[in-house]
Formats: C-alpha cells, sequence, structure tokens
C-alpha cells in the first residue's frame, strides 16, 4: 500500500546528529510514512545510524549516495526510491516538529491533491537565541485554500528551501523535477518546481525545525561555488522563457534571484580573486533575462540594481564599501592571571613561533599521564627534533618522570612556551587566555568515549550546567582546536554534537591505550608487584566514576564484604575518579586504594577483572578482553541527572548488577567469566575499542607533528591481527 508520506534525509556530514533526525520521525503521532536515510556508503559512520534504525522499523529504508554526487545527488537518489504519495526533504541535522506530518495530512485533506504544498519553517539557534520563522511572512500572504500560482506570484520557490515544502511524487516524476547538480540546489530546484505547478497551497504551520549550524553555512564560505549560484539562476529564468511566463510572475522571480545574486557579490571573502568576474557574468545574465517593464526596487537595492545591470563593479564595490563602513572594536587579548602575566604572556606573543617546540597538558595539570604522555614518549622516538615540555602543577612537579622538561602553570616559562609553542596537545583544555596563534596547531585528545553527556549537551542538565561553567567560554576553547582525537565512531558522533567547531577528526585510536596490546607478561607482573597484589590472587579492579550531585567520594560498596562476599582469593584495587586526590577507603590486606596511582593504564594491565558504574575506564579496559562487571546501583538517578548518550544497561560489556548481593553473586557463581559474559564483551569491543590497536600514538605523531598526508598514516590494524597484555590469572567459564 503507498504510503501518505516518503520522508528522504541525507545524511552526509552529520552523522552526529542524524539519530535526532531520524527520531524525531519515527515519534510522529501520524505513521503512514516511509523513511529513506541517505547515506555515503555502507560503511559510513551515518550508516550505521540509519541501520539501527531499520532493525527496530520496518518503515526505515536506507540507500546510499557517494559523496561525489553531492546533496543534489544524495536528494534524488533518495526521490528515485520513494513510493509516498508526497514526498518532504529533511536535512540530516534538522528535526520534524512534534505533530507535523498529522497537520500536514489535515492540511492536504482540506486543499485536495496540489503539486506543491509550503509550510512554514523554524530556524534554530544551535545555542541561544529566539527561533525565527522566516517563511511565515510570506506564507501569510497566500490564498487560504488550493490555488493557481499566478494568484501568489511572490511564491516563486528560490526563497524557501527544499525542507520547507511537501511535493506530490507523480508531479515530479510526470514532470522530470529533480535537483540540479552543484551547489544552491536548494534556489533552482524551488524555482523549477514552483514554474512547472498548477496548484498550489500553503500550512501555516511550522514543520521543520533547521538547526542552524554553529559554523554557518558551508555555502558561505569562501570559493568557486559561487558561481553555481549563477548557474542555478540561468536555469530557472531561461525555464521561465521556454514556458512563456507573464510578467507578473517574472518580475517576483527575478527579483528574488537577483537579490541572492546581490548578496553574493557584496561580500567579498567569499569570492577571493574572483570577485570581479562573478560580477560581469552577474551583469550579462541580468541584462539577459530582465524582464520588459521590470521596476526596479527603492533605495540602495535599486542603486545596487542599476550598477548591476551597467557592469558597474568599481562603484558596485564602492557603494557596499561605504554602507560597511564601521568601527570595528580592537580586538581583545584573553587575559591571564595578573596585570604583570598578561603583560609578560603579550609580549611572548610578539615573538615567533617556534616550529620545533610542543607543549603538553594532562588533566588541567594533574601529571604526566593519558594521551599526551603516550604522544610525548611516542614523539621522542619518532620526532627527536621536536621538544617537548609538560605542564603540571605545582604539587604535580615531582612524579614527573625523570627526562621528561617540565614547566609549572602559571610560572614565567609555562607562559613562554604556551605562548610560542608550535604545538599545543591537551586531553582537557589550556587555560582560558592561551591564545590560538596563526601557524600554531592544536590537537585535543579527550581522555574517554562519552556515556554521559558532554559540552553543550549537557545544558539541560541543571546540576552539571551549573558545575560546568560558561558554555560560550568552552566554546572559544573549541574553536582553537585544529584536531579531535577519537577511539570509535561512536565518540567521533557525539563530539560533533557536544564540541561543535571547524576542527578534523581523527579516528586514530587513544594512544593511552596502545600498552594493552605492546606489554607483556612481565610487565603485568612487574605492575601487580609495585601495586601490592599478592601472587596468585584475582584482582577485582573496582573504579567508580564522578557523581555532580555529590561533594566529595562514596564508594557506594563495602568493599570489604565484597571480598568476603565474592572468594577468597579476591583483592579489590580501588581507583576513584580523578577529581579525588584519593579513594578514601582504609587499606587493607584485600582493599587497595590505588586512586593516586599515576597510571591507569598501569592499574588495568594489573587487574583481572574491572567492576564500574558507568565511568569511561570500561572502554578502554575492554581492549584487554578481559571480564567487566558493571555495577548500576542508581542508573536511573545518573541517567536523568547527567545525561547518557546510550542506554548502558541494554548493551553492557558484561554482566549487570544492581545490588551488592548481586554482585557478590555474580562473582561466587561465576558469571563475570562466563561464556554469556565473553558474548556480551566481545560484541562491545566491536563497537567501542574499533580504533585502539597499539599504534595510535604513531599515528598521531606522523599526522600531527611530522605534518605526514592523512592518507599516508598506517591504517587500523583489525581486530583479528591485534593481541592484547595477557592477565596474570586466566578467568574462563562455560
Amino acid at each position: 500500500m503507498q504510503p501518505r508520506f516518503s520522508i528522504i534525509v541525507p545524511s552526509h556530514g552529520v552523522a552526529g546528529r542524524l539519530s535526532q533526525a531520524l527520531d524525531s520521525v519515527l515519534a510522529q503521532s501520524f505513521g503512514d510514512f516511509e523513511l529513506i536515510p541517505v547515506c555515503d556508503a555502507p560503511d559510513a559512520p551515518a550508516a550505521d545510524v540509519a541501520a539501527g534504525c531499520a532493525e527496530r522499523d520496518s518503515r526505515v529504508a536506507p540507500v546510499h549516495s557517494p559523496p561525489s554526487a553531492s546533496l543534489a545527488g544524495a536528494r534524488t537518489t533518495g526521490l528515485r526510491a520513494a513510493t509516498g504519495a508526497y514526498v518532504l526533504f529533511l536535512d540530516g541535522d534538522d528535526v520534524l516538529a512534534p505533530g507535523a506530518l498529522a497537520a500536514l495530512d489535515t492540511r492536504l485533506a482540506a486543499t485536495g491533491d496540489v503539486d506543491v504544498l509550503y509550510f512554514e519553517h523554524e530556524r534554530m539557534p544551535w545555542w541561544e537565541g529566539e527561533p525565527a520563522n522566516p517563511a511565515a511572512p510570506l506564507l501569510a500572504k497566500a490564498p487560504d485554500g488550493a490555488f493557481a500560482p499566478e494568484r501568489a506570484p511572490q511564491l516563486t520557490g528560490v526563497e524557501l528551501p527544499a525542507w520547507s515544502a511537501a511535493y506530490r511524487r507523480t508531479f515530479l516524476t510526470e514532470r522530470g523535477l529533480a535537483f540540479p547538480a552543484g551547489h544552491f540546489t536548494d534556489v533552482g530546484f524551488g524555482g523549477l518546481v514552483a514554474l512547472h505547478a498548477t496548484r498550489m497551497a500553503v500550512a501555516r504551520t511550522v514543520v521543520v525545525r533547521h538547526l542552524r549550524r554553529r559554523q554557518g553555512s558551508r555555502l558561505n564560505l569562501p570559493g568557486e561555488h559561487h558561481f553555481d549560484l549563477l548557474d542555478q539562476v540561468g536555469l530557472v529564468l531561461r525555464t521561465a522563457a521556454e514556458l512563456g511566463l507573464s510578467p507578473e510572475r517574472t518580475a517576483p522571480l527575478f527579483e528574488q534571484l537577483f537579490a541572492a545574486v546581490l548578496r553574493t557579490a557584496a561580500q567579498p571573502g567569499r569570492l577571493p580573486g574572483r570577485r570581479r568576474a562573478f560580477f560581469r557574468r552577474a551583469s550579462r545574465l541580468y541584462r539577459r533575462h530582465r524582464p520588459a517593464g521590470f521596476r526596479r526596487p527603492g533605495g540602495s537595492l535599486g542603486v545596487q540594481h542599476r550598477l548591476l545591470a551597467a557592469g558597474a563593479g568599481t562603484a558596485f564595490r564602492a557603494l557596499r564599501a561605504v554602507n560597511r563602513w564601521a568601527v570595528q572594536a580592537a580586538g581583545r587579548l584573553p587575559r591571564p592571571g595578573g596585570l604583570r602575566t598578561r603583560l609578560l604572556y603579550r609580549w611572548f606573543l610578539r615573538r615567533r613561533i617556534d616550529p620545533g617546540l610542543a607543549v603538553y597538558c594532562a588533566y588541567w595539570g594533574r601529571g604526566y599521564a593519558c594521551n599526551p604522555a603516550a604522544i610525548h614518549a611516542k614523539a621522542r622516538e619518532l620526532a627527536p627534533h621536536i621538544r617537548s615540555v609538560f605542564l603540571v602543577e605545582p604539587d604535580q612537579a615531582h612524579t614527573v618522570p625523570k627526562g621528561v622538561d617540565h614547566a609549572v602553570l602559571g610560572s614565567r616559562r609555562s607562559w613562554e612556551v604556551l605562548a610560542r609553542a608550535k604545538f599545543l596537545i591537551n586531553n582537557a583544555n589550556f587555560a582560558e587566555g592561551v591564545v590560538k596563534r596563526p601557524g600554531s596547531v592544536h590537537l585535543q585528545t579527550q581522555h574517554g568515549t562519552p556515556l554521559k553527556k558532554m559540552g553543550v549537551d549537557q545544558s539541560t542538565y541543571p546540576v552539571v550546567a551549573a558545575a560546568a561553567g560558561s558554555f560560550t567560554k568552552l566554546l572559544g576553547r573549541v574553536d582553537r582546536w585544529d584536531f579531535n582525537l577519537s577511539s570509535n565512531r561512536h565518540s567521533t558522533q557525539m563530539w560533533e554534537r557536544a564540541f561543535p567547531g571547524s576542527y578534523e577528526h581523527l579516528e586514530y585510536g587513544y594512544p593511552r591505550n596502545d600498552v594493552y596490546y605492546t606489554a607483556t607478561a612481565d610487565d603485568v607482573a612487574r605492575v601487580r608487584r609495585e601495586l601490592g597484589v599478592p601472587e596468585g590472587s584475582t584482582a577485582v579492579l573496582y573504579a567508580p566514576t564522578h557523581r555532580d550531585w555529590r561533594t566529595g567520594f562514596d564508594a557506594a560498596l563495602d568493599l570489604e564484604a565484597f571480598c568476603a562476599a565474592a572468594g577468597e582469593d579476591v583483592v579489590v584495587l580501588l581507583r576513584a575518579h580523578y577529581f579525588y586526590d584519593r579513594g578514601g577507603a582504609a587499606a587493607s590486606g584485600r582493599v587497595v586504594d590505588v586512586t593516586a596511582h599515576r597510571s591507569s593504564e598501569d592499574v588495568c594491565l594489573a587487574a583481572d577483572v574491572l567492576v564500574t558504574d558507568y565511568s569511561s575506564i570500561m572502554f578502554d579496559y575492554a581492549n584487554l578482553d578481559r571480564p567487566i562487571v558493571v555495577y548500576a546501583d542508581d542508573w536511573e538517578v545518573y541517567r536523568e541527572t547527567r545525561g547518557v548518550y546510550f542506554d548502558l544497561l541494554r548493551t553492557p560489556p558484561g554482566p549487570v548488577a544492581r545490588t551488592p548481593q548481586e554482585l557478590a553473586r555474580i562473582f561466587r557463581e561465576g558469571e563475570h567469566c562466563g561464556a554469556r559474559s565473553a558474548r556480551q564483551r566481545a560484541a562491545f569491543r566491536e563497537r567501542f575499542c574499533e580504533f585502539d590497536d597499539g599504534r595510535a600514538a604513531e599515528r598521531v605523531v606522523r599526522r600531527v607533528l611530522l605534518g605526514e598526508p592523512a592518507e599516508s598514516i598506517p591504517p587500523v590494524r583489525p581486530p583479528a591481527e591485534r593481541v592484547p597484555a595477557p592477565a596474570a590469572t586466566t578467568l574462563v567459564r562455560s
């Protein structure tokens, strides 16, 4: 049976938000539709999201279109697959408003079959501010029922995006209407649809909520693609002439098209070196297609029309320069520390960048650790010509390994190296006052896989948002990033949402996890001796995460009681979140507090089993392919208060316990190392250990510090070729 609607959703470059777009369709109260996500390829990140939806709902039918086909090709591919009576287009980072399809169905029932039904949309600020409804004034002038285009000549189609209308599918196919190739395809398609339509209608209701990108539209970036706008304008105007359009309809079409052309011509930054060529070609197009009797608009816009018609590019540029001329405030230098420090840092910034200097920092100066430390170590091997300085807090200076050059945060030397370094590498963020100098390279390594909400996604969770500080300042720090590291495609997609920016994703794995594939049995034995793990015992690493609503550490378990119930050979290694200096548990023969140990990787190597709640350590530990147990005594509270990206309890890396008694039983009965646990862990590893193969640090050093092209970087080894470090105690049960 033919569905009422076909919703086509191109997904190139929006994998991080695609699930929200698809969910907004699947959650509609009106269910008679088919949903067609258009993905780059079967193995593209967005394809995983689409496939997951298709598994859950038979109305989802993904198709594929290569990135080279562009947005126009993706939409046309979706259109060929559509079978619905009406077709809607939805960008992959937009959503349908609740009740939208029901409202459209009701409106179409009232108007009868129309070729195109235009509707309102909201442009949602990516962060703060009120949404705008730019289509409302245009649609308010249209007749109430179905009407012929001549009755609403202002509805030319070129001022509304393709996703602000529903199209009768047979009308499109019978007229051979498809999206013209190139950029600004909405202009061409919208114009062609309006030219060929015989019956139109409008729905004065918001159907689509369009999320404005923080970086703005890609179409506004500099480049030759702006000439495509002239191609689309020419296509629409030639078609209007061929159809013998009346002057009453041609005039508003011409004026709206050239309003877009003049906006581009007035932005010199969009056409570097090609502004004159654009203006000359636009002028010829204007003279060729100007309708007889066309009356130019008044005011400054009318003057611009005259100058364009005359080909007076120099005068046009002078006019626009005068209109734009305004005194701009001098750029404000961020302010580190006191006056003396600011002046000192400002002076350092006047000196040239040192191309052979790299600065590292981890966890806001908490020591030599995590991904920055692993990259630093590999750089000493592969890029010894690059001098490295690790930044640490004063109380951590004594923990820096011998031979590692370091500086204390806030010191004169720290500000000097921050000002002059070519490379700045951090797993959190550098201080607010650090300036991103032209020519410097900032690498954000991150320090975990996101289960909990991160970045701007925290804004709707009051407890977390209050502790997070200014999101505006956070995004100012994000703007410094050139590269952002990812260990799996889930992370890539969530970073895209949580930290919107123009950085490049490096899907290279986490360098700190390399040791899980390079360590030997001797290394594991050495670490266990250093930590005081009794020989022959089963070491259970207990690593709970931070609770935003608590002010101090709470183990949430009676660890001595757990040891007694779990087995005589069990020893617990307690590692609190790095927000706490120590776990706070009294050490005994069976509980060892390893919170202060510098390396979480060492602690993981020493452990035979991991017990955690919602800590990202589970994603790293999974590389070792050792048993993992989730202790989720407050999952509902955590999910509602902190926010999560997926339901851990539905896809855990092993058994889940909700009470201390359940946890003890899992160990007592061996469920943690049974066959079902192994299957759960294998699925978890496939999803979240995707890029960790023991060579992540090498890839980062070659790409970032040595500047090697992306195509020459060693590829990620397949999972079958990876052999994790052996556990001290082999736990296997059927």
